[in-house]
């Protein structure tokens, strides 16, 4: 189980999941939230760093929002920062899949000197990503209408009901290579993440419109592994692949049999990369 605090900051109270020891390490995501059963993706890092798991507002127990735009990347990172200005950390490592690694490089680009180093997995520098016709919220692929049907059914229900769960679970199984290893990669976890619908509707409707951090990644000199699945339908690879040619001190894996998550997917390979990361030199 992960150990709970509760952080007061002078930007309100985060609810912080710790477990591991070494070199400190930040990881949370834009729309989920955790409890002391962890996150599959954090899991993976818990040998080499003491992860900082964050539930950042409207998550679990931390403060909620008094208006909309605190639930945007910018403030986000703030909050993130005021977090680790109180936990007396000079500084932390940053690990993050999909809107998780979007926000990383987000921090990257406003507080640099915060981060030691950067792992961004599955995500993109820009919106772009959602209109390739190999991306799943594109209307150009097959998926489209159902994952629509997924997102609003998931941004409805403030409750984990039996509908929200199947939705949930149909969207999961459409960022899997081997969907059919669903049972294998996800049965045997004791995965606490759940997604915050009043976070994921502001994503979709306010944030991504405009989210674009394209020109400032050229200015960032984080170290920064970048990976991702090359069969990842809701990044697709090609915007992994940018990331690395705009930021000048990154190096880029790619998991050759995975989609959108290859930390459960090539679950050995991804060992091999957290322990590159671990040694990193910042």
């Amino acid at each position: 189980m992960w150990k709970q605090q509760l952080v007061e900051t002078d930007r309100g109270t985060f609810e912080v999941f710790v477990k591991g020891s070494g070199e400190p390490l930040c990881i949370t995501h834009l729309c989920t939230e955790f409890d002391e059963n962890g996150y599959d993706f954090a899991e993976q890092f818990i040998h080499h760093f003491q992860v900082f798991l964050v539930n950042v507002k409207e998550a679990g127990n931390s403060s909620k929002v008094e208006s909309e735009e605190e639930l945007s990347m910018q403030e986000t990172v703030k909050d993130l920062e005021a977090l680790r200005e109180q936990l007396a950390i000079e500084s932390w490592a940053f690990a993050g899949n999909s809107t998780g690694g979007m926000l990383g490089l987000t921090y990257a680009v406003h507080f640099p000197n915060s981060l030691t180093k950067m792992l961004v997995g599955g995500a993109a520098a820009s919106n772009d990503y959602k209109d390739h016709p190999d991306s799943i919220y594109s209307s150009e692929h097959e998926s489209f209408t159902k994952v629509q049907n997924i997102l609003e059914t998931m941004n409805t229900l403030e409750v984990q009901t039996e509908e929200k769960v199947k939705a949930e679970k149909e969207w999961t199984l459409l960022s899997l290579f081997r969907p059919d290893l669903y049972t294998y990669y996800y049965g045997a976890t004791s995965n606490g993440a759940q997604l915050v619908p009043k976070r994921l509707n502001y994503y979709i409707s306010k944030e991504l419109p405009n989210y674009c951090v394209r020109q400032s990644l050229h200015d960032v000199q984080v170290p920064t592994y970048i990976y991702c699945g090359q069969f990842d339908t809701q990044c697709p690879v090609q915007y992994s692949q940018e990331i690395f040619n705009r930021l000048p001190n990154s190096a880029l894996y790619i998991f050759q049999e995975s989609n959108h998550v290859p930390y459960l997917e090539e679950k050995p390979r991804f060992y091999d990369l957290v322990i590159d990361f671990e040694q990193l030199a910042s």
